[in-house]
């Protein structure tokens, strides 16, 4: 982690006009470098190369992040959360794209999940998950060269 991500996550905790914490700092940090939604375990590994933060205070600053929407969380398809850096703000129902191959997440931006749909009566949503699942402009090649039929040696009758 570079101190262009550290200084770039002071500014963004500064300009929620709370307190300024080394962990609020790191945590945040550590998701505006990494390249896909990380888990608690993974933040947590990459917080520590540098600081000393017990798991529980890492649970409770990613859920701070979230909640002033400096970060957000996307569930995996292991049921397990993922968090990442929102640079910019991001309507709480966005749409995000997740690579099967390599587990990417990334937001989209463009795509905004409909807040208007229709419930039973009595019914009220609190949050909207919307998910495309395929392969990144990364794996896309990876994945076509797996995939490429073998040319096989002549066989012999």
């Amino acid at each position: 982690m570079t101190q262009a991500f550290l200084d770039r996550a002071e500014e963004m905790v500064e300009s929620t006009s709370a307190r300024v914490t080394r962990p609020r700092v790191g945590v945040l940090a550590v998701l505006l470098a990494a390249r896909r939604a990380l888990t608690h375990h993974e933040v947590e590994r990459q917080v520590n190369r540098t600081l000393r933060i017990d798991r529980v205070t890492i649970y409770r600053v990613l859920e701070w992040l979230t909640v002033r929407g400096l970060a957000h969380r996307v569930p995996g398809s292991d049921r397990v959360w993922r968090f990442n850096a929102a640079e910019q703000k991001h309507t709480q129902h966005h749409a995000h794209f997740k690579c099967n191959h390599c587990g990417e997440i990334i937001c989209l931006d463009k795509v905004a999940a409909r807040r208007g749909i229709p419930l039973p009566s009595g019914y009220r949503s609190q949050e909207i998950e919307l998910t495309v699942k395929g392969l990144c402009a990364g794996c896309v090649p990876a994945r076509a060269a797996q995939r490429r039929p073998r040319r096989y040696a002549q066989h012999r009758h």
